[in-house]
């Protein structure tokens, strides 16, 4: 099964799956590739990205291996990397082959992670006036929905991460709460979703309901990921090896 990883402009889907390939890891390993190798080539982009006149849309290929009382399970993933340009329509006008190529791996894909920035009124370290406000965070949301109901006809699995955890809860305390242990989980999976979803997501229940109605989506998962914790980081693809790994 496909699986893509994609998210809204400046949510941190860099330094997100960077971290992800960290050797410190607990249950799950970025295969390929190498951490140092992913490293110098996202360095290497950003220096670049700093200087050029319009920003660039790459497909990186991770091979992520997930460790689970019943062994390895294996996950292999499109990351399309941007700076989030690709969503305006100006750049698919400009770059018709890459949206293209874009949305022909989308069209495949049977689940997508979303990466999705914090809005202003969840944030309680930091200004948060540096983020959008709830309303706005809804309405982009609302441009998901239709996005995944006309582009993405094999979507089953969705998996909703809300970025930047420890700038608007204690991560400490929802690590050992929500975070995986093969002999002794406080919470079993549906507890988890239905924890996160009642404190941090509530505020897209109708846009919910809309993509239910609109699509053949067989499960909307949510969760909360930060660099900052690595049980929280790890969640979603502990999850996605739990259920769809092969």
């Amino acid at each position: 099964m496909g699986v893509v990883y994609i998210g809204d402009r400046a949510a941190g889907k860099t330094h997100l799956a960077l971290e992800l390939a960290n050797p410190q890891n607990h249950c799950v390993k970025v295969s390929y590739p190498d951490y140092n190798v992913l490293k110098s080539q996202l360095y290497s982009q950003e220096i670049a990205s700093t200087v050029a006149t319009s920003q660039t849309t790459d497909t990186r290929q991770l091979d992520i291996q997930v460790q689970l009382p019943t062994g390895l399970r294996n996950i292999s993933l499109d990351w399309i990397d941007s700076s989030g340009e690709n969503w305006r329509e100006s750049w698919q006008q400009h770059n018709p082959q890459k949206w293209q190529s874009f949305l022909d791996i989308l069209r495949e894909s049977e689940g997508i992670l979303l990466i999705l920035s914090p809005y202003r009124e969840i944030i309680t370290i930091g200004n948060p006036e540096d983020f959008i406000t709830e309303q706005q965070w809804c309405n982009r949301f609302a441009g998901w929905v239709d996005f995944f109901e006309s582009q993405c006809p094999k979507l089953r699995h969705l998996l909703l991460c809300l970025n930047k955890a420890d700038l608007f809860c204690n991560i400490q305390q929802e690590g050992k709460l929500l975070g995986y242990s093969p002999d002794n989980s406080q919470l079993n999976w549906q507890q988890r979703n239905d924890h996160v979803f009642k404190r941090y997501f509530r505020p897209i229940k109708q846009q919910i309901i809309e993509l239910n109605r609109k699509t053949d989506i067989n499960s909307v998962r949510y969760f909360i990921t930060t660099i900052k914790n690595r049980y929280l980081l790890e969640l979603p693809w502990i999850y996605l090896g739990t259920f769809l790994g092969y």
